[in-house]
């Protein structure tokens, strides 16, 4: 097939067979069909859409386009969690193991902070020693034994995702909720997850602005998978302002622990327990919603969620004792806090400013190749809706050195906003939408 042809007919509103996308993508992954028309042919489909069908079809073809995770062998049922991304979301690391310890397993290759956006990877890379570059019998191995196994993908793992993403990213055609929901679930069916679970963020800090754009992409998402034969639910959940009390790599494993041992921040807790509960109910472990939550809140408070953590950390190679020892502790010099601009409360924290900010503090990254650094972000004492008074302290900030501190203070000032009165309380989970 000329691929020329497969992009007239996108550009003209067809309905493309799974054998015209399996030519393109097939011949972009092999190299026969050039990096122009790939782009030409994902700006048709920004523009023009894709079918429920079509986009299971590409899911499908850019699944098959490299290795799949063989988990066969081990008792499962298994079930992930996916997050659109967000500011000081660490919702992952505290959910696999409270999962794990209800008695699902929860293969889980996730990614890295890339723009105002935290990466799991580098929060579990600033424990001492943890690797995350696991190799399929370690993953295989970790997960049997711990209940849940944290990896990035590999080169081997869906490659027409990372060229396609990697064309997109230049070309203007992220946002297409068809090419969103390809990218996001080949990788997910290809650790092998039976059942996942999507948390689609919506509001300032998240890549969905608005609930309706989220609740777009949740659809997508739910509908191509089951499609794929797949149990789906998609959360739609608030990223108006960073979710829990800080932010950073090594800041939100502090806060896994806190979370862990029972007394995690509310908005953080609610957002994870409801994942959780639905986690449950998709993998067979609760019938609803109630249920489910209670399971894991029991494995929070036994104590077992945190031994698996802790267990999970030796596995993967990381250095339990020196984590408990920096616990508190690894923090930069270079450091100031935000003080309250007037008394009354804090009518809002924008989510987005402080993920850009963090960026300048070396918490993320503008390219894949830039490092972040373990000892950087922000420690809240205040958020949205407490009170304050002026020249109080709210937030504490730490940046690499003295000149990224200077970068973001204009950005992370104009973060912040005051009110007489306390705002009304707005609802971290959004909408659900369930297939089950």
């Amino acid at each position: 097939m000329r691929a020329v042809d497969i992009i007239m007919k996108k550009r003209d509103g067809g309905e493309l067979s799974r054998e015209e996308i399996a030519s393109l993508i097939n011949g972009y992954v092999a190299g026969t069909v050039p990096d122009y028309q790939v782009s030409a042919w994902a700006m048709a489909v920004f523009f023009k859409g894709m079918s429920p069908a079509e986009t299971a079809d590409l899911t499908d073809v850019m699944l098959r386009s490299g290795k799949t995770m063989d988990l066969s062998g081990i008792a499962g049922p298994f079930v992930d969690k996916h997050s659109t991304g967000g500011v000081g979301d660490k919702v992952s690391l505290v959910l696999a193991p409270m999962v794990a310890a209800c008695g699902l397993k929860v293969p889980m290759m996730s990614g890295r902070a890339l723009g105002h956006t935290g990466g799991t990877l580098d929060k579990l890379e600033s424990i001492p020693g943890y690797r995350t570059g696991l190799s399929e019998a370690e993953f295989r191995d970790f997960l049997s034994r711990d209940g849940f196994a944290m990896t990035g993908q590999t080169a081997e793992t869906v490659p027409a995702d990372k060229k396609l993403y990697s064309l997109r990213d230049v070309t203007g055609t992220v946002e297409s909720i068809p090419l969103i929901t390809a990218s996001i679930l080949s990788k997910k069916v290809a650790e092998g997850a039976e059942a996942l679970v999507f948390d689609v963020k919506s509001g300032p800090g998240a890549f969905m602005k608005t609930p309706e754009r989220a609740e777009a992409l949740a659809r997508s998402l739910v509908s191509t998978g089951t499609a794929m034969g797949k149990r789906i639910v998609g959360v739609i959940t608030d990223m108006t302002e960073p979710l829990g009390l800080k932010v950073g790599n090594f800041l939100e494993i502090e806060e896994t622990l806190d979370c862990l041992e029972g007394f995690g921040p509310d908005d953080l807790m609610e957002v994870t327990y409801r994942l959780g509960a639905w986690m449950l109910i998709a993998g067979g472990a609760a019938k609803d919603l109630g249920e489910g939550e209670r399971l894991c809140r029991k494995a929070i408070k036994s104590g077992i969620a945190k031994e698996l953590f802790l267990a999970n950390v030796r596995s993967q190679g990381g250095q339990v004792e020196r984590l408990l020892e920096l616990r508190g502790k690894l923090r930069s010099r270079f450091s100031y806090d935000v003080l309250a601009a007037t008394g009354g409360f804090v009518a809002g924290i924008d989510a987005y400013k402080i993920g850009l900010a963090g960026v300048y503090l070396g918490v993320g990254r503008d390219k894949t190749t830039d490092p972040v650094f373990p000892d950087v972000g922000f420690v809240f004492a205040k958020k949205t809706g407490d009170a304050v008074v002026a020249g109080e302290a709210i937030c504490a900030v730490y940046g690499r050195d003295a000149a990224s501190l200077e970068a973001a203070r204009g950005l992370i000032a104009s973060a912040f906003s005051f009110a007489a009165a306390p705002p009304p309380e707005r609802p971290l989970v959004i909408k659900e939408i369930s297939a089950l």
